[in-house]
């Protein structure tokens, strides 16, 4: 086992803390939607993201490496759909009011996990800094190397989620008077658009 434990957790803790596409949106989910309708959302994206991790520790990884145009053209269809998830929060019916509002599904966020440029960025990294390029034992060593590091991150990512989600829930009451929703829905869609011009802006 070659995992880099200690640096694996404060990685793992800094890359899922920090805003971000998922955190945002689990904010906002949590403000308009409360934990039980969000919970699907939530766990989509913890899953999601390990089981891309897994496949992407696996080989992905190395071919995305080796193909910049195929990563270009991932970094572009997820801003793309980055700014449709922006327009679907703006516009947003909180759960309270009539009903037409509607949180991400478990499929829907584990699906997003691909499109999202900070998962590829974290993917990317946490093998390629945390485990050892050649395991000396093969399959088995790499299987037991990714098993570990998804026992470490897996636990890390859930508490973060939570908490944003958790966050979003506590600012819900406060977002029940007036429009104060409205124009909270419109910010944290317009900190999605500013994402998105950090994925595709150039260098």
């Amino acid at each position: 086992m070659s995992v880099a434990y200690l640096p694996l957790a404060s990685f793992s803790f800094a890359g899922s803390i920090t805003p971000g596409p998922n955190n945002l949106m689990l904010a906002a989910s949590g403000a308009n939607f409360g934990w039980r309708r969000t919970l699907p959302h939530l766990m989509g994206v913890v899953l999601g993201f390990m089981f891309m991790l897994t496949v992407v520790s696996a080989g992905l990884g190395a071919v995305i490496r080796e193909m910049p145009t195929l990563h270009d053209i991932l970094r572009v269809a997820g801003g793309a759909y980055l700014l449709y998830l922006a327009y679907r929060i703006a516009t947003a019916a909180p759960a309270k009011s009539d009903g037409r509002g509607k949180p991400l599904t478990f499929l829907e966020a584990s699906l997003f996990q691909w499109l999202n440029p900070k998962a590829w960025a974290m993917a990317l990294t946490m093998p390629a800094s945390f485990m050892a390029p050649d395991p000396a034992g093969g399959t088995l060593d790499l299987a037991v190397d990714v098993g570990m590091m998804l026992a470490i991150h897996g636990p890390i990512s859930l508490a973060c989620v939570a908490t944003w989600t958790l966050f979003g829930i506590a600012i819900g009451r406060f977002l029940a008077e007036g429009n104060r929703r409205l124009w909270f829905n419109r910010a944290m869609a317009a900190l999605l658009v500013v994402t998105v011009y950090w994925i595709v802006a150039p260098g």
